[in-house]
């Protein structure tokens, strides 16, 4: 088991929906933080809030970076090592999206998210990871989605860096379990959080809708799952009811899903020539 009391975490992102629920349940556990996110004072703005509302845990510091770039990784890095006190946690939670058809999509604006959504977690993972296995203790945490299993239409780029980091959770679990380092990749459905409103481009933008709000989940709940999941070591977790019924019907009945998938697509087809 990962104990999370007085454990240091390292966690990007800490300025979103699901990055704000971590700080409060992290705190709740009693970890010490280190927060980032692209812009400082807004980071800093919600984490003195949770701060005044929970009075556990710690947080060491807020730290600004820019995660869509190498130097921004390493420059991370070096802040963090500044600080002179080791690493327990590091949870890769920083992601941004966008929605368009593969060829319509600015190519800056989807190799900008490969750079946040797999690169920077693949970047972080490996300046960590030394010291960690140094000590043969450590965690590293990566937030996937559902869409690294699944690739709807106008999410080809999205789920490209979500499978992409599946994959490399799963080859650095096996790298570092001989080191006493766990892995952990989480695959949530959509959910009540800044990404539903990413930015869409070209035809499937047209006929786009808002997303079903019965379906989406609680960041709460999923997160409180996926604190369960690293307390337990679990390498893959699905944290939401929606997200294990998907996975389910890929893996076992792949035909069924397709059938499902096809007049899905078919439904938004019409929709786009009305």
């Amino acid at each position: 088991m990962t104990d999370l009391n007085q454990a240091v975490v390292v966690l990007t992102g800490a300025a979103g929906g699901f990055g704000q629920e971590l700080t409060r349940q992290l705190l709740q556990a009693g970890s010490r933080l280190i927060l980032t996110d692209i812009e400082g004072t807004n980071l800093k703005s919600r984490a003195s809030q949770i701060k005044s509302e929970i009075t556990k845990g710690e947080i060491i510091a807020c730290i600004e970076s820019d995660l869509s770039k190498h130097k921004g990784c390493e420059t991370l890095y070096h802040q963090v090592k500044a600080l002179d006190i080791p690493i327990d946690i590091l949870i890769n939670n920083a992601g941004i999206g966008l929605f368009g058809r593969m060829d319509e999509v600015p190519p800056d604006k989807w190799e900008r998210l490969m750079q946040v959504n797999l690169l920077a977690p693949m970047r972080l993972s490996s300046l960590f990871v030394a010291d960690m296995i140094s000590r043969q203790k450590g965690h590293i945490v990566n937030m996937s989605s559902l869409a690294g299993w699944v690739a709807p239409g106008g999410m080809a780029h999205y789920s490209t860096s979500k499978f992409g980091l599946r994959g490399f959770s799963e080859g650095l679990f096996n790298e570092v379990k001989p080191y006493n380092v766990k892995v952990t990749a989480v695959y949530p459905f959509f959910s009540r959080t800044p990404i539903l409103q990413s930015e869409s481009y070209g035809t499937l933008a047209q006929g786009k809708k808002s997303f079903p709000d019965h379906l989406v989940t609680d960041p709460a709940k999923v997160m409180k799952k996926t604190v369960q999941a690293i307390v337990y070591n679990q390498l893959h977790v699905f944290p939401d009811k929606m997200a294990n019924r998907i996975h389910f019907l890929k893996q076992y009945f792949p035909r069924l899903f397709d059938w499902i998938g096809n007049r899905y697509y078919s439904k938004l087809k019409d929709n786009l020539n009305e």
